[in-house]
């Protein structure tokens, strides 16, 4: 291959703008075909990004020869399943986040493509971003010494359709695995490992407290890090306002950043406090998206894989019990 051709199953609204045009956009690939249940919606798709080709047939636009590797947005009930059909048919994979339901699944899927001989990525896009590099060199570079603990907090209040109990698949466990917690807390799980190594030890309590669906609308998570460092975090999603940070604690200072949005990276030590205004692009997935390219042209590495991906699956399970 000189282009890596990409096939996407399920362009939805995740792939209007952070992945679709990402898999254009990233040097020395193309976007070639797209694949939604509802025709219509896959054709209008695919006239909008200019698209060559559309299906209503997941397995046919795996087994298109056109393709040379799929990406699956789908909700993560049919991660699995999708998974094991493009392995079968030797391609590579790249799906989105969380990797699957449980970790049992994650398991089922690293197998199928070991198996199969071919590569398997997952959308936790953040590992790539210049925000979180740059993150990551602070820590490498002894900014605040030696990290001694890091702890999350994340509260929001229901919103209008879970008040209103509206369906939701992201907060319907036979469709999502969990509610936000898994939905988004994940990110944050994941870079974490990013910085950290592995997460190789787990607990917490899982609680629904609102009471506005089937999910857990709250978790409490202990942890610990394959380099010795400390975890927690607390993340609640039917409170009265909305906070989302996480602290990195060292012997030296500390670091504080959002997960999500643009605000800035705070470093803090006895020298004083510096504030990093460290944006996301437009499309924020085509810096990973980019490591895949290159790795499956054989002149990169991509940092986000089934077997780190499944870690955070594993630890979101035994969290939430």
């Amino acid at each position: 291959m000189k282009t890596v051709k990409w096939g996407i199953i399920g362009c939805g609204k995740v792939t209007e703008v952070k992945s679709g045009p990402a898999l254009q956009l990233a040097e020395n690939s193309e976007l070639v075909a797209v694949m939604r249940r509802n025709g219509a919606k896959a054709k209008d798709y695919a006239r909008r990004h200019n698209v060559p080709k559309w299906y209503c047939d997941a397995e046919k636009l795996i087994n298109d020869p056109d393709v040379d590797a799929v990406y699956i947005a789908t909700p993560p009930s049919s991660h699995k399943e999708y998974t094991l059909m493009t392995a079968n048919a030797g391609k590579p994979v790249y799906v989105e986040k969380p990797m699957a339901l449980n970790y049992h699944e994650c398991r089922e899927m690293i197998d199928a493509c070991e198996t199969a001989g071919v590569p398997l990525f997952v959308a936790y896009y953040r590992r790539a971003l210049p925000r979180f590099l740059a993150i990551r060199k602070m820590i490498d570079d002894g900014k605040i010494g030696q990290v001694r603990f890091v702890h999350t907090t994340f509260y929001a209040p229901p919103t209008k359709d879970d008040i209103a109990g509206r369906d939701n698949w992201r907060v319907n466990p036979e469709i999502s695995g969990g509610g936000y917690f898994v939905d988004l807390g994940c990110h944050t799980l994941d870079i974490l490992q990013f910085f950290f190594g592995d997460i190789i030890s787990a607990t917490g309590h899982a609680a629904n407290q609102g009471g506005f669906y089937k999910a857990e609308d709250f978790v409490n998570g202990l942890y610990i890090f394959a380099s010795g460092v400390q975890g927690s975090g607390n993340w609640c999603f039917t409170a009265a306002s909305s906070l989302e940070r996480t602290e990195i604690i060292g012997e030296k200072g500390k670091i504080t950043f959002a997960t999500f949005g643009n605000d800035p990276v705070m470093l803090e030590t006895n020298e004083g406090t510096e504030s990093y205004n460290l944006s996301n692009p437009l499309h924020i997935q085509q810096p990973l998206i980019q490591t895949i390219v290159d790795e499956l042209l054989g002149f990169g590495k991509c940092p986000s894989t089934g077997q780190s991906a499944s870690r955070t699956s594993w630890a979101m399970d035994r969290m939430m019990g």
